[in-house]
């Protein structure tokens, strides 16, 4: 065998030399996050639910959140997805302290909402990377992957049969 060749733990160990602790094992660093700024001194994210996809932008301010040019009150008119909308912002305890600006667009309203959702928990993140511990155990930044499922062909939909008759 070679002079090269690692014969025990111990030598594979030594081997190692780089990224060791003060114990001799192994330290991993944690990924730093940082806080993530326009010129304006907004932050910015992208979020997505189904097929609507939504920018949101979020700067210190007085609680306004507009939709499209719309409040949001007016754009999402049950009570359900305004709750939905504003859940990243209770669980962070931040209600009423930035101003959100969105533009929507795809899918129907409930897609809307969850993608705003999205959007608004990435971008808070972005502006206060403290609070990306809360919103990933709240699940806010865990994109939702279901998306509808295509029509097959001689199918009437995706997995519905045309009706069936014998005579």
């Amino acid at each position: 065998m070679s002079e090269d060749t690692i014969q025990s733990l111990e030598e594979l160990g030594g081997a190692m030399g780089a990224g060791e602790g003060e114990d001799g094992g192994v330290t991993e660093t944690a990924p730093v996050h940082v806080q993530k700024l326009d010129e304006h001194d907004r932050a910015y994210a992208t979020g997505k639910r189904k097929d609507a996809i939504a920018r949101v932008w979020v700067k210190p301010g007085g609680g306004r959140i507009m939709i499209n040019g719309k409040p949001f009150e007016e754009y999402f008119g049950r009570p359900v997805l305004r709750m939905l909308l504003q859940q990243p912002l209770v669980v962070a305890q931040r209600n009423g302290q930035y101003d959100i600006t969105c533009t929507v667009s795809g899918g129907g309203l409930s897609g809307q909402a969850g993608a705003v959702r999205h959007g608004l928990s990435k971008a808070l993140t972005y502006y206060e990377p403290e609070l990306r511990g809360v919103l990933k155990k709240g699940g806010f930044l865990t994109r939702d992957p279901r998306v509808v499922e295509r029509k097959k062909y001689g199918k009437a939909k995706a997995r519905r049969s045309f009706q069936f008759s014998k005579r």
